[in-house]
Formats: C-alpha cells, sequence, structure tokens
C-alpha cells in the first residue's frame, strides 16, 4: 500500500502517520498540500491519504473539511490523535529573529509566546511546519515555529522549546481512501457525515439532530462549512459515536436520508481515544433495537409477538 501524505518529511503528519497500524510497512510519498494529497486518492495514484483533520486549540482543519465535503466522494478509514509540542527553530538568537513563519494552524496556536516574546516579528505561513524549517535553512525567514523533529531533520538549533499556548494540544489525523465498506465495529467508534439540509424549511437542522437524540446517539463534532453556492447555503459536517453497523445508526441514517437534501456517508472507523463512548441510554442500545425489530417481524408474520408461550 502507498500512503500520501501532507509534507514534507519532518511534519506532525508524518509522526502520526507512523503510529496508524494500517500503514505499517506501506510506501510513503509526502506531497505540498492537503488538496494534493486527496486528490491522489481520487485519482487512485495512490491507495491512501493522511491528512490533519482537527486541533483540539484551533478546532478544524478546514481545507480538510472543504475537500472532504465537496469533490468526488472520499471515506475516512482510521484516525491517530496526536499531542503537538512546538519549538522556535534559528540560527539566530531570539533577540535578532525579524520574520517567523509556520502554517497557519500552527501560528495560531503560538500566539501568545508570539505576542510576548517576538511582538514586532513580522509572521509568514506556509505550507506546513517542515516547509517553514527548510524555508528558514534556504534564508527566506529567521525563524520557523515546528515540531522539535523538524528542526533536527533540517540542522537548525533551537531558541525556545514548548512555546505553545496549550501544553495539552492535540491534533487529530485521518486515514482516507475511496469508497469502500469500513472497518468492522471496534466497539470504540465513530462515524462522520456532511449532512445538506433544505434551508428553505423551517427547523430543518432541528430534524437532523432528532434523527441523533431519539436514537440515544452521541454527537461528539458538529460544524457548518459553506457550500459555495451563495451566503447561507451551508453543509453540517458531523461526528458520532457508533458504528454504520449498528442498528440505532442505520436507522438514524435511513431518517436523515428521508428529510435531508443530501446526505455524504464519510466514514465508521476505530477512535483513536482511550475515553469510553457515552453508553446509550435505557431502551437505546443495540440490544433493545434488535429486541423491538423481532417483536416488530413476529408480528408481520404471525400476528403477534413472539416469546415464551406465543405459540
Amino acid at each position: 500500500m502507498e500512503f500520501a501524505y501532507l509534507g514534507p518529511r519532518g511534519t506532525f503528519t508524518e509522526a502520526a502517520l507512523r503510529r496508524l497500524p494500517a500503514a505499517k510497512g506501506a510506501a510513503t510519498v509526502p506531497m505540498p498540500s492537503i488538496p494534493e494529497v486527496l486528490d491522489a486518492v481520487r485519482r487512485g495514484e495512490v491507495e491512501a491519504g493522511f491528512v490533519p483533520l482537527e486541533n483540539s486549540q484551533e478546532g478544524t482543519v478546514t481545507l480538510t473539511v472543504d475537500e472532504l465535503v465537496g469533490g468526488d466522494p472520499l471515506v475516512i478509514a482510521g484516525e491517530v490523535v496526536l499531542p503537538i509540542t512546538f519549538v522556535l527553530a534559528s540560527a539566530k538568537p531570539i533577540a535578532e529573529i525579524a520574520t517567523v513563519a509556520s502554517m497557519p494552524v500552527a501560528l495560531a496556536q503560538v500566539r501568545r509566546y508570539l505576542r510576548r516574546e517576538l511582538p514586532d516579528a513580522v509572521v509568514h505561513q506556509a505550507l506546513s511546519t517542515a516547509q517553514a524549517a527548510q524555508r528558514v535553512v534556504d534564508g527566506e525567514f529567521d525563524a520557523a515555529v515546528c515540531p522539535p523533529f523538524a528542526a533536527e531533520a533540517v540542522g537548525l538549533p533551537v531558541q525556545a522549546f514548548d512555546i505553545g499556548d496549550n501544553a495539552r494540544a492535540e491534533t487529530r489525523f485521518v486515514h482516507v481512501t475511496r469508497p469502500a465498506a469500513p472497518p468492522e465495529p471496534s466497539g470504540n467508534d465513530v462515524t462522520s457525515l456532511a449532512v445538506y439540509i433544505d434551508h428553505d424549511r423551517v427547523g430543518a437542522l432541528l430534524g437532523v439532530l432528532t434523527e441523533f437524540a431519539i436514537r440515544g446517539i452521541n454527537l461528539t463534532r458538529i460544524e457548518s462549512r459553506p457550500t459555495g453556492e451563495r451566503l447561507g447555503r451551508y453543509a453540517f459536517f458531523l461526528d458520532c459515536t457508533g458504528h454504520l453497523a449498528d442498528a440505532r445508526m442505520g436507522e438514524a441514517l435511513t431518517g436523515l436520508r428521508r428529510i435531508c437534501a443530501d446526505v455524504r456517508y464519510l466514514g465508521s472507523y476505530p477512535r483513536d481515544h482511550a475515553e469510553a463512548p457515552v453508553p446509550a441510554p435505557a431502551g437505546l442500545t443495540d440490544a433493545d433495537f434488535a429486541d423491538a425489530a423481532a417483536w416488530l417481524q413476529s408480528l408481520r408474520d404471525h400476528g403477534r409477538s413472539g416469546g415464551p408461550g406465543a405459540e
């Protein structure tokens, strides 16, 4: 298998990819941007892609979400959650640094440090933290905000360690493929969806949320993204606990299909998180759904419910 990922080498994405079980022994291909990674998957040039999806401090990597919501369908087959640590890498002492570069998500996570220690420095954007480090080596900028291994890879000294505003920051990365059957349920899974509502129908979003609530499905993430059609037209990106194979998830998806303008399934896959999923309320477990389905089938077959003494 060949994985494309957000490069160049030395990015957080590459570090996270090393933790992905499906990538063990796979060939890896660094690419300069998220759209190029996902387009390579769509065209069949690689079997899979690996890109950042969200950060615990700054939220969604909007470029990834927009690429998943639009364009030819792709699905998420797995995730890796990686702790994030930043350094200030430069051959110059801090007092001499006039320009700093990194990717936007990284810069957003070191705002307080830059305001405090480098208030007069001009900040520039790069496509990745590793690219920023290389551009410092090439003489374009004085310093890079990057992971320590990116600085080491290009031979840049580190002027300051652990400069992130949040010491517990994490980034979630996703393994993306062309549409395929999901991996088997693990017991701690997430299903991702893009939902398009009828914007001229009052209560349309409430109807979407109700499909999950009445089945005891916990939404761990909901975000609106513009469709690009015009102002006020949005798709909703959802993460919910559970798997496509679960009876209650299946019912929720069929409910959404009935009431939404469109539903894009983006995958069911194991969570990379030790925290247990929120349990379903009484009456809404998979066993309860199976029992109710068997009861209904018995009514259809025999005109009465099954069970002891029914025959």
